[in-house]
């Protein structure tokens, strides 16, 4: 074996030949290496031929075998991106995805259009909330004051706290550790969740990273997909404010059932499925009458 110390050059090249595997080899290995050495792109870039200490080195190659087992990049490096910043993460949590950023952005509007009346600032409840992604980019982009986040997990909860805490808007978000709409007292006005959905029939398809590394309870919704959908919509059934709405994150062959089942609940409501940049069912809409 040649000891010769690895040069950052060397290291990338190394990483992204044992995650040959992964969509983006060359990435996950420069992540890694950012994180091992707590630097910059730019600096792996100016610096190149600087060599990593045997300490760096063994870090390294600890965390890119375990990358090459499929363990999640951003558990291995413990943050995450998401609406343009970045999160804590942890394998108590899901990662954060691009699509869930479609969930903010209808979340965003439709705070913009109330906004736009007479009444007050809404009364928001994040269901599920997981790291908080949700809940702390709605208290970061919007000014409205009252939201309340919801998640059964405790450790799931610590991290969202965290995540609030190290983005300032600790004083700006009521987290409860209970499940659905149990602790929330006042009626809200606006409903978000990214609960669990993928149907039993759906699990041995996914992919091993996700089924081996993230958490279950985050991921598995019965054997529809629908079962926490189900209980989230007959609890708001009968608490949300008049003129309210509920916004969903649903499986991608979900948009008819989950069309259905928002119409049974709320008969008198416009209800609507959103499709994602891939033109797959992705948000269930739900918007009451006043």
């Amino acid at each position: 074996m040649d000891d010769k110390p690895l040069t950052i050059r060397d290291a990338l090249a190394y990483g992204q030949g044992q995650l040959m595997a992964s969509d983006s080899p060359m990435l996950d290995a420069r992540l890694l290496l950012e994180h091992v050495l707590q630097v910059s792109h730019a600096y792996l870039i100016a610096y190149h031929e600087r060599a990593l200490t045997s300490y760096q080195e063994a870090t390294y190659r600890r965390l890119i075998r375990r990358a090459a087992l499929r363990e999640p990049i951003p558990y291995l490096i413990g943050r995450a991106p998401f609406y343009g910043r970045q999160f804590a993460v942890s394998p108590a949590v899901l990662i954060p995805r691009p699509e869930t950023e479609m969930l903010v952005d209808r979340a965003l509007r439709w705070i913009g259009e109330w906004s736009a009346g007479p009444t007050t600032e809404p009364h928001i409840v994040d269901v599920g909330t997981g790291s908080g992604c949700v809940a702390i980019t709605l208290a970061l982009e919007s000014d409205t004051s009252k939201i309340e986040a919801v998640e059964l997990s405790p450790a799931a909860l610590e991290i969202a706290r965290k995540n609030a805490a190290l983005l300032e808007v600790a004083d700006r978000i009521t987290f409860y550790q209970d499940s659905f709409l149990a602790p929330i007292n006042d009626r809200p006005d606006l409903i978000v969740a990214n609960l669990p959905y993928i149907a039993d029939t759906e699990w041995t398809a996914l992919d091993d990273g996700i089924k081996w590394y993230e958490p279950d309870i985050a991921l598995r919704g019965g054997p529809d997909g629908m079962v926490a959908i189900r209980q989230l919509l007959s609890e708001a059934e009968n608490c949300l404010q008049p003129g309210g709405a509920i916004l969903c994150e649903i499986g991608w062959q979900q948009g008819t059932a989950a069309q259905e089942l928002a119409g049974a609940f709320f008969p008198q409501a416009t209800v609507e499925v959103l499709t994602d940049f891939g033109d797959r069912d992705r948000l269930l809409t739900i918007q009451t009458a006043a």
